[in-house]
């Protein structure tokens, strides 16, 4: 372990830029939160039913979509694992190609296929109904999320020996009484873990609820309502209070589930052994391939409708093709762009602080080294409206006019602890005789991050990476307060496309956001390959 006192003045900087930036960018703003209402702010969101009732929905919603999204990625990830269904290579890749789309995408999906105007309840079924508040919202929240559900629960299902089935069925278990009394008690860290993990990717939500919860007020919008509609930033801070009390606990209480569950499944062993598990019964196979054709389905169409959108004339209305939306998509380059190069700014600071920081904690004894660690993961707990009404409130104290360095900085806070938690994992499997010897050949700390840690953590660093790009690309929340005129984004103009009812223009730019997002990670993956073989191939 390398200590504080044998630094170079290049670490120390390394160090010295990590501490500030925590502290500016991160305690600094939720500093101007915390100080920013007054007691009539408090007082009017303890006693007007507006606000209540945005609480109320907010709980419902959250416990609402969790339970099902989590229901329906174990059911998904039972089937992929353990089902025996046919085209599993298929069914295994779509959640995780979905989860790279922007966010917002399953919002307007959405409401093109079911919406008033819908090419399923109104071109189909000739329906003239509007799925706008509490079941679109759950729907869509669903189907949003879900996909991270099956991850989680995807690795707790691979965790599990087989053989512990394989015992049960020895001693004459029935399928169903192995999976009652076997599969799914081991399923359960994963899955309480699954449902805090969504839980705050609920609270957090804001592009769904702004594009298909109308009425249905929650918390997360009516924090942008407030500021932008109403110019009231107190109330404003003070339902961003209110959100982040449960983020903070549920937080809290997932990082315990984590830690937990990791023990667990070590002690449980892992799928190295030959055997393999049963395979269920023909009538649940054939129900878990229906099962899975049908999410699938869902996720497929929504894909479909941003390209039927971008088409037609007019959607739910005027179905005769056009080109003329596509052709209105070289309107918004100056958001396309922005976004695109924001997002990737935002990758590269956030993967090298989130290597620096986790290099600090896990691998030396500096001053600040727990401050350091709480700092990198308390984003995760903070729900992006928060952060993002957080930086608006510290740029206004401030007084600074720097709204695309704002922008990216609000990225790099929100998504690096995603970055932060897959490298600190992986330093911390790697020894540290490593570093001594480096070391003891002269190499400087950076040095040794750089030409030994980096290239034996080169997958963490790609996904880091591509995490935070694509996450960046389609967020909403967090930069919300601080896009202005000059700065476009293009999530933040298919929200307001969306919202104006142009919606063959949103269809389109989304459409094309997210084919460039796929493009890029594609190309991103072969130039990562390449480099990865080179690093190794020098050492």
């Amino acid at each position: 372990m390398l200590t504080w006192t044998d630094g170079s003045k290049s670490f120390v900087l390394a160090w010295f830029a990590v501490v500030v930036f925590f502290a500016l960018c991160i305690v600094f703003p939720l500093v101007c939160v915390a100080v920013t209402p007054q007691l009539a702010d408090v007082a009017s969101v303890l006693t007007t039913e507006r606000f209540f009732s945005a609480i109320k929905n907010t709980a419902l919603i959250c416990v609402c979509s969790t339970v099902l999204s989590v229901a329906v990625g174990y059911s998904y990830a039972y089937a992929v694992e353990r089902g025996h269904i046919p085209c599993r290579r298929f069914f295994s890749l779509l959640p995780v190609a979905h989860l790279v789309t922007p966010p917002f995408v399953g919002g307007l999906s959405f409401i093109l296929l079911v919406g008033r105007n819908g090419f399923i309840t109104h071109t189909l079924l000739g329906l003239d109904v509007s799925l706008y508040g509490f079941w679109g919202l759950l729907l869509s929240q669903v189907l949003c999320f879900f996909p991270l559900a099956y991850l989680i629960c995807l690795q707790t299902l691979r965790g599990i020996n087989p053989t512990l089935e394989q015992a049960s069925r020895g001693m004459g278990a029935s399928r169903a009484k192995i999976f009652l009394t076997v599969t799914f008690p081991l399923s359960l860290p994963g899955i309480a873990s699954a449902l805090l993990f969504i839980a705050v990717s609920v609270l957090s939500d804001f592009g769904n609820p702004m594009v298909v919860a109308g009425r249905f007020r929650v918390l997360a919008v009516e924090i942008y309502t407030q500021l932008t509609g109403w110019l009231n930033a107190g109330t404003s801070a003070v339902l961003g209070l209110v959100l982040v009390l449960p983020s903070i606990v549920l937080f809290t209480l997932q990082a315990r589930v984590f830690a937990k569950n990791s023990a667990r499944i070590a002690t449980i062993g892992g799928k190295s052994q030959s055997f393999a598990s049963g395979k269920p019964c023909m009538a649940a196979r054939v129900a878990l391939t229906v099962f899975c054709a049908v999410v699938a389905l869902c996720l497929l169409s929504q894909l479909a409708a941003l390209v039927a959108g971008s088409v037609q004339r007019l959607w739910g209305v005027d179905t005769q093709l056009t080109l003329s939306h596509l052709k209105n998509v070289a309107l918004y380059t100056p958001e396309l762009l922005n976004s695109f190069v924001f997002a990737c700014i935002a990758a590269v600071a956030s993967t090298l602080l989130a290597s620096v920081s986790a290099y600090l904690v896990q691998r030396t004894e500096v001053p600040g080294k727990r401050f350091i660690d709480v700092a990198s993961q308390l984003p995760a707990a903070i729900p992006g409206s928060l952060f993002g009404l957080a930086f608006s409130l510290a740029v206004s104290r401030t007084g600074i006019r720097a709204p695309r360095v704002c922008i990216v900085c609000a990225m790099i806070v929100g998504f690096m602890p995603f970055s932060y938690r897959i490298l600190s994992s992986s330093y911390a499997q790697l020894k540290t005789t490593l570093d001594d010897g480096a070391r003891s050949l002269g190499a400087s700390r950076l040095r040794v991050l750089v030409t030994v840690l980096a290239p034996l953590t080169s997958g963490g660093l790609f996904y880091s990476f591509i995490y935070t790009f694509v996450r960046g690309v389609g967020t909403v929340s967090a930069v919300i307060f601080l896009v202005s005129f000059h700065t476009p984004l293009a999530s933040v103009r298919i929200l307001n496309l969306a919202g104006e009812g142009f919606w063959g223009d949103a269809a389109a730019l989304a459409l094309i956001l997210t084919l460039v997002v796929f493009i890029i990670l594609g190309v991103g993956k072969v130039v990562a390959d390449r480099v990865k073989a080179r690093l190794w191939s020098m050492h």
